[in-house]
This record gives C-alpha cells, structure tokens and sequence, in this order.
C-alpha cells in the first residue's frame, strides 16, 4: 500500500482511469432501511434536473442510497442528514472516509462501504450497493466512465463551468441540497460557513491583497491554482493568488513548475502541504534557490503536515471541514504575515 500523500496527489492529478467493464441490471430501491438521519426533505422539491460537463440528470424522488464517487461529496450529504452507502476513498486515513470534522453526522448509522479509484470506479461494487442515485461533483469523472455508471444509477458528475476538482465547496453543498430536496438547509449551511470566512477576515486586516499561495513538494515544486479548493480558501480569507499564477499552470487545479518560475513562490504568505514538518522544513532549506526567497528568509511559511486531520481537512475543503481547518489555519496565517520573521 502506497502512504496518503502520493495517493492523494495521484487522485488530484485526475488520474482516473477508465475500466471497460459490462454492467448489467440497473441499481434500485430495495427492501432494507435508508441510509438516512435526521431532516425532512422537502417532496415538492422534485423533479429537479441538475446540469453538469455531460449533460443533465433528472432526480424523480429524494434519493435514500446514494454512492459518492466524488472525493467530497459525502461531506454535504452528512451535513443534510444523509450517510451515503458507499465513498470513495480520498485520504485513506479515516473508516467510512468520513473525517473526524463529520463523525457526529453519522448518529448511529452503519460507516459507508470504502471504494477506490486508482482504476476507476469499481463498477461491480457500485452496482451492488444498489443506489439510487451517485455523485461525482468533486471528480474528474470520463464521459465513458459516466456513461457506464449511469447504466447503474442516475449520476450527477462535476460541473461544466469549472475544472475537474474544481467545484466550488459551496456550490457542492447547494447542488447537494437541491439533490435532497432541502435547498434552504444547504442556504444556511454555506451561510454559517461564510460567515467564518467574514470574521477571520476582519479580525485580521493584514490578509486584504496580501499575495499567498498553495504548493507541496512533489515531484519538485507543486503549485495550485485559483481553481483549487485550497487556493480557494486563501481567496475567501482575503488574499491574493499570484497574477500569472493561472497562466503557468494552464486551465488545470494545479501543475509542477519549472526552476525558472520559483519566483511563484516569493509571496506573502506560503501555506506548504508537506508529509511531516521536519522533512519539509529539511527539504526546503536544502534548496539555495527557494531558501534564498524573502518568503523563506523571512519565514512567511505555514507548513501543514500531510496526513494529519489538520491537513487533511486543508485537502478536503467541504462546508464540514472547513471550520475545523479555519482553526487551525487562520493564527499561522496571521503569524506569517505579521512581518516579524521570529513569529513561530
């Protein structure tokens, strides 16, 4: 078994692969319990079509079964009551891929059934779950691969508007609640979680236009763009993503940059997504290039170790991990951008 930290890069580099497999039958209701808890959905909700890269799909009823082969789906699932019957795996670090920030979602109901994708999605697995329903807003799922899960299920993949993985947490909590039938539980979600966002924000002024950015050391030097969650998650606080950042990378959540653009890097606050703080703090400080940066000299890093729930939760980006990750991430923001280089 491969660690967390190069799977999880696997998973966000898109490499999901395509497996020709004949599914047959169709999934459907059946005789057990609904993997449900807590909240009404709202029946006069439905029809409701939601739109996506390939298309449409119109949910008839309030989905009880429901399999996320997005990495984050289950998350806005469980903050509306509802426990999925099968994930995906993301972090590989939690049963049920249900992160500590979502553990008291679950009640009493049974942990979801753990799939993977390193192949693609277990078809067969899927299909014996029966669901009703399966989501893939943070994927990157194929046309192909679509095309034989809706043989199972109707799915509801990642949006056209943005780039896969690239869903904003917020519309993956509003199409979530239009999924269920409670759009106005999803409202007041993104609501409460926002208003975390304004307050960490004015009670630290210094954030507003301050430069910032997210990498990791994999394979060289790892940058993500606007469109990533996490780069999100500075922008929402009030920072500002380097201006040619997008036009390096290209129309991608991220990519390797070369020697000669570690000038990316030099800003006023760098959050590095590391696989343990002393290995990261060592590599970096090996290289004269970087560790001549002012943002090195002067210590404007938040090294955030991989594979802890902290980094974890900066990976996950969903409406229930989020404040969990505000945290923890907010005073080590503060303490970068202070301009005092003795500032742990």
């Amino acid at each position: 078994m491969i660690s967390s930290f190069p799977r999880r890069r696997a998973f966000l580099a898109g490499a999901l692969a395509s497996a020709l497999l004949v599914v047959t039958g169709c999934g459907g209701s059946d005789d057990s319990a609904p993997s449900t808890s807590g909240g009404a959905a709202n029946n006069g909700a439905y029809p409701v079509t939601i739109t996506h890269k390939y298309g449409s799909t119109t949910i008839k009823s309030a989905p009880k079964r429901v399999v996320t082969v997005g990495l984050t789906d289950q998350d806005s699932l469980l903050a509306l009551g509802v426990v999925p019957v099968g994930t995906t795996e993301f972090l590989g670090n939690y049963p049920g891929a249900i992160g500590p920030w979502a553990q008291d979602k679950l009640g009493n109901a049974a942990k979801p059934e753990v799939l993977t994708s390193t192949d693609g999605p277990q078809y067969e697995k899927i299909a014996a779950l029966k669901p009703d329903l399966i989501l893939g807003l943070y994927s990157a799922l194929t046309q192909e691969q679509y095309d034989t899960l809706s043989k199972i299920a109707p799915v509801v993949a990642q949006p056209k508007e943005y780039s896969d993985y690239g869903i904003p947490w917020q519309e993956e909590t509003r199409t979530v609640g239009k999924v269920l039938g409670k759009s106005a539980q999803a409202e007041q979600l993104v609501s409460d979680v926002e208003a975390r966002f304004a307050k960490a924000k004015a009670d630290n002024p210094s954030f507003a236009g301050a430069t910032a950015l997210v990498a990791t050391i994999y394979q060289g030097y790892f940058v993500y763009g606007s469109e990533d969650p996490r780069s999100r998650v500075l922008a929402e606080l009030g920072f500002t993503l380097p201006g040619d950042l997008d036009q390096v990378i290209g129309n991608k959540y991220g990519a390797n940059i070369s020697a000669e653009r570690t000038d990316l890097l030099n800003v006023k606050a760098l959050v590095w997504l590391v696989k343990s703080e002393a290995e990261g703090r060592a590599s970096l400080d090996a290289d004269k290039l970087y560790s001549g940066l002012d943002v090195a000299k002067q210590k404007r890093e938040v090294l955030v170790p991989d594979g802890t729930d902290y980094g974890s939760a900066m990976s996950f980006v969903s409406v229930l991990s989020l404040p969990y990750l505000l945290d923890k991430l907010v005073p080590q923001l503060a303490a970068a951008v202070d301009g005092n280089p003795a500032t742990s």
